[in-house]
């Protein structure tokens, strides 16, 4: 703890009106880092200014009780109500976040975006306000692991794999620390970026991201292998999902010959090319048949595979069941 004399670091010169009011919607199983870390850039933006520069307020969807990732239960404030043109309400997602968007919580956004309130969405909550309608024709990311599923289902939106999106008074994170950067860019465009970068001194965060900045790892840090031309063609996989491009294609594109790009893939990743960008394929099936409501054919066509038969044997073989059998079961987890 610093000593009295030095927790107000940064001076500004004007006090606005009154503290700007952020209203924390959190559904149930939301995400406990994303939420903490927007909480706590607020509450330093407070302490490192001297002035009550933001105020905030917990609310759930019945003003019940609300558990978080880790179990924890929190008790929100309010349950849904009226609320001001001012205020930026920001959705706290999580796992399972289709069940967590109910209708009442819809009929609520809706109600409240015609006054002109403004909407973050933390983590998962991007598919709350696209369900919403309320990301319709703006830039939003969401995080990496619901990507595929978000893509399929919200085409009017346009999706970005940066870290977080801000678009007019839209905004969304892919998670994580990724509230972080969202929230001190905030406080920076609030206030200007001195306060910004005390209250990330704060938070011992060092490496501020911007909007520019993707959610993952790049490929060679992904899989353990600095090999610029096995990038390279990974990169090209993992964009090419639905259309499969031919290993021989592959090589030609990075100079080498087809041997010479299965001695490669043999080296640093123990499979074959075919074999990877099989396993590719078959985990975003998997994430759409987990996360959306398509059918098993259009996951199969959505993944590059030209028939369900041929799906079902590629997905029996690597996963040990059957997509129809996946789903179904994890339908029943979802049920308990």
């Amino acid at each position: 703890m610093l000593p009295p004399s030095q927790r107000k670091i940064v001076e500004l010169d004007e006090i606005p009106d009154k503290p700007r009011r952020f209203v924390f919607v959190l559904l149930e199983n939301f995400t406990l880092l994303s939420f903490a870390a927007a909480l706590d850039c607020l509450r330093l933006a407070n302490r490192m200014s001297g002035k009550t520069l933001y105020e905030w307020t917990l609310v759930g969807e019945t003003g019940g009780d609300v558990s978080c990732s880790t179990g924890t239960v929190f008790k929100p404030e309010h349950g849904l109500g009226e609320l001001n043109r001012g205020d930026m309400v920001v959705l706290c997602g999580g796992a399972q976040v289709q069940e967590a968007t109910t209708k009442k919580l819809l009929g609520w956004l809706r109600r409240e975006a015609r006054k002109g309130v403004g909407f973050a969405g933390l983590c998962t909550a991007a598919y709350t306000l696209a369900k919403a309608g309320l990301l319709d024709g703006k830039r939003a990311t969401i995080h990496w692991e619901n990507q595929d599923s978000f893509s399929e289902e919200f085409e009017e939106v346009i999706l970005t794999k940066s870290v977080f999106a801000i678009d007019g008074n839209r905004l969304t994170t892919a998670g994580g620390t990724s509230s972080i950067d969202l929230f001190l860019q905030v406080i920076a465009n609030d206030h200007g970026e001195a306060l910004a970068n005390a209250v990330a001194d704060q938070q011992i965060y060092s490496s501020i991201r911007t909007d520019q900045d993707t959610q993952r790892l790049s490929v060679p840090t992904r899989i353990g292998v600095r090999h610029p031309k096995l990038s390279q063609v990974i990169h090209k996989m993992e964009a090419n999902i639905e259309e499969p491009i031919s290993p021989s294609i592959l090589a030609r594109d990075v100079g080498m010959s087809t041997r010479q790009l299965e001695r490669l893939f043999r080296r640093y990743l123990n499979r074959s090319p075919k074999r990877y960008y099989m396993e590719l394929r078959l985990q975003k099936a998997r994430n759409l048949l987990m996360q959306t409501d398509m059918s098993v054919i259009n996951v199969a066509l959505a993944c590059g595979f030209a028939s369900p038969s041929h799906f079902s044997k590629c997905y029996r073989a690597h996963y040990d069941t059957t997509p129809y059998r996946e789903r179904g079961a994890h339908a029943s987890r979802q049920s308990v």
